[in-house]
């Protein structure tokens, strides 16, 4: 079954969408700008002001909201460039405070689209942090809800939470991390096309961060890390939801070859995007640059193509 995303990833119908044409269905809302997370780690004025400029650019339909940790709604007040803005927000002062940091926010006059947060720490039983994600996602409706889960124990009974908490009307996500510090924090490829697969059994549509710097597989030689291509993962996601098994979907991860990688994608530019919401990005800048590279976005005016 092919779960599209399109109805809480359009571009937001009040905001100017430049270039749309330059933007296919499939990459619409594809990249939160998480400028203010690591590697980046921009200002929250950095942040703002960047921001501001990413949503009257061409590429704008492909940004979703500035991601902001809820620990810094406090300081928004500070900046009148951030009224009207749509932000998400990610609990960074744990899952109690998520309603508390929304509707302060809110007051401050700007528009919370999304919250996140981890349900639990490597290791740990997810359930718990679910429970009261579920609940906070009750008080939220409008909202959509992202459960952060560990790919490590309890995963799959995670996912059946959340498949019943969907299947009960919430807008409840799952979302994963690809990528950290450390090498055991970079699921094999084998690994996240389990988890695709699973949430496409399920039903349940998943955010993915950390780690997701280029559009196809590579290793950083700073780290001696290999990371997950983002177009490696558009791919796997578009075979699954066609009805790909594991095996599959993990040649698609495992993949250092970008043509049969760009001649999938490009054959499904013009549909929405299946099973992946999209993922955060600390520079907006480097999926842009590495898609129109590519060749898989639209054409676009040589004098204003570069990414803020």
């Amino acid at each position: 079954m092919i779960v599209s995303n399109d109805s809480w990833r359009a571009s937001p119908s009040n905001e100017t969408t430049p270039g749309t044409g330059a933007i296919p269905p499939l990459f619409r809302g594809f990249v939160d700008d998480a400028a203010v997370f690591p590697p980046g780690s921009a200002s929250l004025s950095e942040a703002i002001t960047g921001h501001a400029r990413h949503r009257t650019a061409w590429y704008a339909p492909m940004i979703g909201p500035l991601v902001l940790p809820t620990s810094m709604v406090p300081s928004l007040g500070q900046f009148a460039g951030a009224t009207g803005m749509e932000i998400g927000l990610v609990a960074d002062t744990g899952i109690d405070r998520l309603s508390g940091a929304v509707a302060e926010a809110t007051a401050l006059g700007l528009r919370v689209r999304q919250v996140e947060a981890a349900v639990a720490k490597r290791g740990e039983d997810p359930q718990p942090g679910l429970a009261r994600l579920v609940a906070v996602a009750a008080e939220l409706a409008d909202l959509d809800v992202f459960a952060e889960i560990p790919l490590t124990m309890g995963l799959h009974q995670a996912l059946d939470r959340v498949a019943d908490a969907r299947s009960s009307g919430a807008r409840i996500f799952a979302k994963f991390r690809t990528g950290g510090l450390a090498a055991e924090l970079f699921p094999t490829p084998g690994e996240l096309a389990a988890v695709i697969t699973a949430c496409r059994d399920r039903n349940v549509p998943f955010k993915l961060t950390a780690g997701l710097h280029r559009a196809i597989r590579h290793n950083d030689p700073e780290t001696g890390f290999t990371h997950h291509g983002f177009v490696n993962i558009l791919a796997a996601c578009l075979d699954a939801a066609a009805g790909a098994d594991v095996a599959a979907a993990t040649e698609r991860l495992a993949s250092t070859d970008p043509v049969p990688l760009i001649e999938t994608i490009r054959a499904r530019r013009a549909t929405p995007r299946p099973l992946w919401t999209g993922f955060g990005s600390c520079s907006v800048a480097e999926p842009v640059t590495d898609l129109r590279s590519l060749g898989l976005l639209g054409e676009v005016d040589e004098a204003v193509a570069s990414p803020a």
